[in-house]
């Protein structure tokens, strides 16, 4: 038998998804746990990147003055 993949969507609040998490044995609230902090970590570094991209044309236009040359000069 092939396995098929499903996309189910439920309507759900954040109460009831905590309810439901409650009621995991303790090692699947383990795996959860463990599936969250992956998930959240991608978006974080998702987020630095896109907060860097964000800034460089701002820091740039410091970057570029004849003053900030003037103060670098000596490194």
């Amino acid at each position: 038998m092939e396995a098929t993949k499903v996309n189910i969507t439920l309507p759900l609040d954040f109460d009831q998804i905590v309810n439901l998490v409650n009621q995991l044995p303790y090692k699947e609230k383990l795996k959860l746990r463990e599936f969250l902090k992956k998930d959240t970590r991608q978006d974080t570094i998702k987020e630095k990147i896109q907060t860097h991209f964000a800034s460089e044309k701002a820091l740039a236009r410091d970057w570029l003055l004849p003053e900030e040359d003037e103060a670098w000069k000596d490194l």
